[in-house]
């Protein structure tokens, strides 16, 4: 009779460990250089992480751009308010128990440091993801034309290319995207949440 109920035993000792990662929210910033496939991993980890019951919301740093940073061009100090907008946002969500995922280049290190510390400043949990892709690799997939716009002379101040990207010294996590499929990267930072105690 024990080992008949023991199944049962175990299922209702893990739902209030399950029910705790739905509920507590956090910020998931994705960073990296331009076709880094930030969004696409973002996109697909809110996929799975929905269908597990949390509450998501992906905050993409284009479309940020065109609302709450309308305006906003592309120097040091306009991508430093762009980039703490959207953190601003993020922790006012996160504190509220979402899952938050930016994917947002976010270039500067002082600038995502100011996000980790209004995070901090909140008690709310931040999480700096690296999607560590190549420059040849983005080049190569370059989504939005960009690469090649910029090699062609028609734009300028590209990260990574004439602008800077200071890749994180310490994230919480570095994917490497080369060689790998999108479920296989979403599925790694999907494991680094469970083990974070967030799905």
């Amino acid at each position: 009779m024990t080992t008949a109920h023991a199944p049962a035993a175990r299922d209702t000792a893990e739902a209030p460990s399950a029910a705790a990662a739905r509920e507590r929210g956090a910020t998931v910033w994705l960073t990296g250089l331009p076709s880094a496939g930030k969004t696409t991993l973002a996109r697909a980890l809110a996929a799975r992480l929905r269908a597990e019951g949390h509450e998501v919301e992906v905050l993409d740093g284009d479309e940020i751009r065109a609302f709450l940073s309308r305006g906003l061009g592309f120097t040091r100090a306009d991508r430093h308010t762009h980039v703490t907008r959207i953190g601003f946002v993020a922790q006012k969500l996160a504190s509220h128990g979402v899952k938050v995922l930016a994917p947002v280049i976010a270039p500067y290190a002082d600038s995502r440091a100011a996000v980790r510390e209004l995070h901090a400043a909140g008690g709310t949990e931040y999480l700096e993801i690296h999607v560590a892709t190549s420059l040849a690799l983005c080049s190569e997939r370059d989504v939005k034309g960009l690469y090649a716009r910029q090699a062609a002379g028609e734009i300028s101040g590209l990260t990574g290319v004439d602008d800077p990207y200071e890749a994180p010294e310490n994230p919480e996590l570095r994917i490497r995207t080369q060689g790998r499929s999108v479920a296989e990267s979403a599925a790694e930072l999907h494991a680094f949440l469970t083990e974070r105690g967030l799905a």
